[in-house]
């Protein structure tokens, strides 16, 4: 009877524990990475500025971030086929991070910041004043 009875309160506990977590919302605003889901969002945001393609890349993260999760869900199945390309790890880390709400404005402020960084680094005062250009 004590068996049933502990069972039944294991089961009930992890019923419990499930619907608390299937209706869990999370705060808003962004999300705070782990260390190397972090690690591995400054590597993206920095390729992505590296190549000047912050812009699109901003227009396209804002108008998917309601599909966020969708998107994180298709990367978890093409995972096996995406192994021969990218180290599995980083694939993983990268759909877990994208499934939390709150991903997406974390990586689009990163993109912005060092995007910010870019601009004012290759924006150099001249060394020439209008009245020394010669007519």
């Amino acid at each position: 009877m004590t068996d049933k009875t502990n069972s039944w309160k294991q089961l009930r506990s992890a019923w419990g524990e499930a619907w608390a977590k299937a209706f869990h919302i999370e705060p808003p605003g962004p999300a705070k990475p782990t260390a190397p889901e972090a690690e591995l969002v400054e590597r993206v945001a920095q390729e992505i500025v590296k190549r000047r393609m912050a812009q699109p890349a901003l227009l396209f993260l804002e108008s998917s971030r309601p599909l966020s999760g969708v998107g994180a869900a298709a990367m978890h199945f093409l995972q096996p086929f995406v192994a021969v390309v990218i180290h599995p790890t980083t694939w993983s880390t990268l759909a877990t991070f994208l499934e939390r709400s709150g991903s997406v404005e974390y990586l689009c402020l990163r993109i912005e910041a060092l995007e910010a960084q870019r601009m004012s680094s290759d924006t150099k005062p001249s060394d020439t004043k209008p009245s020394d250009i010669k007519k």
